[in-house]
């Protein structure tokens, strides 16, 4: 199974986000978290986050790139279960059983638009807000065979 890792080629994520992910953190899309937002949530470092910040799971904190690698079963383990915590501490679900569930999902959304992608591509999101909702679309870069793997940081969390 392959997920996203954080990656950063400068600091600039550290101006733009009131709270950056940091490097080698796993994300996913975390969309959900503006599902009801107005253009009036819209400004400044919100609206940089809303626009094309992807969502560490462990910070809960934003970031621009992400990079495709595998990903251990144990460690989708411990993704969801922080998620499904994240989840009741923060948005007030019932239960961490049905928390649990909604977390499988969007680690299962991130790992679908990871599959098809060699390790080290650069995935970044984009969104709109329209009358329907919330609209994502994605942009995959890939790894140059000169070095990318010099920036890309892979590895586990306290490493």
């Amino acid at each position: 199974m392959k997920l996203a890792r954080a990656i950063h080629f400068d600091d600039s994520d550290r101006n733009v986000f009131s709270n950056p992910a940091r490097t080698a953190e796993w994300c996913i899309s975390g969309g959900f978290e503006f599902s009801n937002w107005t253009e009036a949530d819209l400004h400044g470092k919100a609206r940089q986050a809303f626009a094309n910040g992807w969502l560490g799971l462990e910070t809960f904190g934003r970031v621009t790139f992400v990079a495709v690698t595998q990903v251990q079963p144990s460690e989708v383990t411990v993704l969801t279960d922080a998620l499904a915590r994240h989840f009741v501490e923060l948005y007030g679900a019932p239960s961490m059983d049905e928390a649990r569930a909604v977390a499988q999902q969007e680690i299962a959304h991130m790992a679908e638009l990871c599959e098809e992608h060699d390790a080290n591509t650069l995935i970044t999101v984009a969104r709109d807000l329209t009358d329907a909702g919330v609209r994502e679309a994605y942009r995959t870069i890939k790894s140059q065979s000169a070095g990318l793997d010099q920036f890309a940081v892979h590895g586990s969390p306290g490493d």
